[in-house]
């Protein structure tokens, strides 16, 4: 299972938005998500900066089984409007430095 650290940012005046957004996904994005080896993915805000936590089997496959899904499209085109750039062309993994085993 790959672990993964991934950055993202919001335009201003977005957090309050997309904390509320992200109260509830829709059934159908989950779904589809865990169906394609998702098994966890956290969000942690500071400010404009967003720190997803991933567990995955495949993120690389999660990405491409995603990537025509009705409900992810819908999904990247909701948060998109928020973030300062696309979400798919401008997501960027964090480098693991160190870890308590």
């Amino acid at each position: 299972m790959q672990r993964l650290a991934l950055r993202t940012r919001l335009k201003p005046g977005c957090e309050e938005i997309y904390d509320r957004e992200h109260a509830v996904i829709p059934a159908d994005l989950d779904a589809a998500m865990r169906e394609n080896g998702l098994h966890s993915w956290r969000i942690y805000r500071d400010g404009l900066d967003l720190f997803h936590y991933v567990e995955v089997d495949d993120f690389a496959a999660l990405q491409e089984a995603l990537r025509d899904h009705p409900a992810d499209i819908a999904w990247q085109k909701q948060m998109n409007r928020l973030l300062d750039g696309d979400f798919a062309k401008n997501v960027t993994g964090l480098k693991l430095v160190w870890e308590l085993p």
